[in-house]
């Protein structure tokens, strides 16, 4: 399960800096300010995406240090606010709101003393917010 976990983040990557190039080519013909709005989306998706890998290596390691999972979903609730202010695309927003309910309920659960959340429904909505970054 945490081989398919991997896989996930590492396609979210892989796309996120697809749309990157995508976003950088597309600037050569559109305007500055969409394209810099969408680089900015996937520039932070990416960011979140490799915030979910890190949570996913902090949930795997909580026995050793357990401040990696507070630290993980920190910085996944601060380009969550970056993201969300740059933003004012409602599919965006969504996803936005998405992750951060997902990452609110990990944060319950691990403030309820479970080590091991099921981080399934944050992979899927930072995938969503990387799907909906894309030009």
């Amino acid at each position: 399960m945490a081989a398919s976990r991997h896989r996930r983040l590492r396609r979210i990557t892989v796309t996120a800096a697809a749309v990157a190039t995508l976003a950088l080519t597309t600037g050569l013909t559109t305007g500055c300010d969409a394209v810099d709005k969408a680089l900015d989306c996937v520039q932070t998706a990416d960011a979140i995406a490799d915030s979910v890998t890190a949570l996913q290596q902090a949930v795997e390691n909580a026995s050793n240090d357990p401040t990696q999972l507070e630290e993980s979903l920190n910085s996944i609730d601060k380009n969550l606010d970056k993201i969300g202010d740059q933003t004012d695309d409602a599919d965006v927003s969504k996803a936005v709101d998405d992750l951060g309910k997902a990452i609110g309920n990990v944060r319950t659960s691990v403030e309820n003393g479970d080590n091991t959340p099921d981080l399934s429904p944050v992979t899927d909505a930072a995938g969503e917010l990387t799907k909906v970054c894309t030009p």
